[in-house]
């Protein structure tokens, strides 16, 4: 793992399905798989798939993730759009990397 956190460049887990609609609000799809999810299905009606609604803020950071940009460049374009209102930028942007990394949504490089 890199010594600076800011330094790792995140990437979309290939495995995972999105979109975004026309405000560029990223929906993401997760598909509910394994033994107790399917007896969930069955027995308590619960969706095969789950959906998770980004907000403006989310969505911006996650269009920008391409595999190429590091966390500390991600920042400086999230601080020229939102300004003021994305701080504090860095203990944000390493929070919501650190959920999507817990999900698997994200691969850290």
């Amino acid at each position: 793992m890199s010594s600076n956190y800011l330094d790792l460049v995140p990437q979309i887990n290939g495995g995972l399905n999105w979109n975004k609609d026309e405000n560029n609000i990223v929906t993401l799809e997760i598909e509910n798989t394994g033994l107790f999810n399917r007896i969930a299905q069955k027995v308590f009606k619960k969706p095969k798939i789950s959906y998770v609604h980004l907000d403006e803020l989310g969505s911006f950071v996650w269009l920008l993730i391409d595999g190429k940009r590091n966390i500390s460049d991600i920042g400086a374009s999230v601080k020229e759009h939102f300004g003021e209102e994305a701080e504090p930028l860095y203990e944000k942007l390493s929070k919501y990397f650190q959920i999507l990394k817990s999900y698997n949504f994200v691969i850290l490089n």
